[in-house]
């Protein structure tokens, strides 16, 4: 990929209110994530035949590590099964499904991600006690983003 374009990518990751972009192409694949202080991260993996074309400082320098994976936990991560707007409760002014400190068994329902107008009430899908949201409500949610830590 041209460096133009990586940098085109990356600044408009960092003026926009978007955490993660990832773009495929014929000649590799780009990933760029907003780190915690606004400043985005760019992974960069090229395809074989572009590998050996392509100068081994550009390629260098855009390549990031993936960062090492977290240490065994009992906690578990309950992610969003698609894209669509989270909510904590079944209507505006109830009572929220769960509260942090929450015991709650697999197949309870613990929010609702609206799609496309419709809403999905999504389930625990581990017992356990609710250690954190990581939502807002009314906050857009994306495809695997986590939603709640269940310990």
């Amino acid at each position: 990929m041209d460096l133009r374009k990586l940098k085109t990518l990356i600044d408009l990751v960092s003026d926009s209110n978007v955490s993660e972009l990832e773009i495929t192409e014929a000649e590799g694949k780009v990933r760029i994530v907003k780190g915690m202080v606004g400043v985005p991260m760019a992974q960069y993996a090229p395809q074989m035949a572009m590998q050996a074309h392509a100068p081994a400082a550009v390629v260098a320098a855009a390549v990031v590590a993936e960062p090492p994976p977290p240490a065994a936990s009992t906690e578990h991560v309950v992610k969003s099964p698609m894209v669509g707007t989270f909510y904590r409760s079944a209507s505006p002014g109830a009572k929220p499904f769960v509260e942090v400190g929450d015991s709650i068994k697999a197949g309870e329902t613990i929010c609702i991600v609206e799609a496309m107008k419709i809403l999905n009430e999504i389930e625990a899908d581990k017992s356990g006690k609710v250690h954190k949201i990581l939502c807002e409500n009314g906050q857009a949610v994306e495809y695997g983003q986590p939603m709640f830590v269940i310990e």
